[in-house]
């Protein structure tokens, strides 16, 4: 499932997927509102490495769980990648990634993040991007990582700008949506 936000953490943008996984519409998402739907126990986590993150425009990852529509907890695994302006080379937010992970795979596990270098999970058939813009922003984001592992780093600046249209795209097309939070 894809998910964009802004540079000071706002949710501008959040996949249908969201609403199957959790039971929240995609209106009451937006802004702040999902965190609604992250475990209680698993909040501090979230908040404290999306706002590191966010201070150094950095890469994250993020391994916590989310509640799903019957409140009974279920581990997911989120990242993003900083989406710079062009031509200013600015930080406006964020191009992420929440794959639910496979039940048997979670055991013993706890929340956890990373901020630095992100890699995105397979994706899970609850979680995987439906929408066509979705899906252009989970390759580009894979991509990212790959590039970022490989050391192709010539082809990053180009993969950025498409990151940043693409994330533009999403979040200009939820614009018409109010944000209830």
């Amino acid at each position: 499932m894809i998910f964009v936000a802004d540079a000071t953490g706002l949710c501008v943008h959040i996949g249908d997927e969201w609403t199957a996984l959790t039971g929240q519409p995609v209106a009451e998402g937006l802004g702040h509102g999902w965190v609604s739907r992250v475990h209680p126990e698993d909040r501090g986590i979230v908040l404290d490495i999306v706002k590191a993150a966010a201070r150094t425009a950095s890469e994250f990852s993020v391994r916590y769980r989310i509640l799903r529509p019957e409140n009974k907890p279920c581990w997911v695994a989120a990242g993003c990648v900083p989406s710079i302006g062009f031509p200013e080379g600015k930080f406006i937010g964020y191009l992420g990634s929440l794959v639910k992970l496979a039940e048997d795979s979670t055991a013993g596990i706890t929340a956890y993040g990373h901020v630095g270098r992100f890699t995105p999970p397979p994706a899970h058939g609850l979680t995987a991007p439906q929408d066509k813009l979705d899906r252009i922003a989970d390759h580009l984001i894979m991509a990212h990582s790959l590039i970022e592992s490989d050391g192709a780093k010539a082809a990053l600046p180009g993969l950025r700008m498409a990151l940043f249209e693409v994330g533009r795209a999403l979040a200009a097309r939820d614009r018409t949506q109010p944000i209830l939070n």
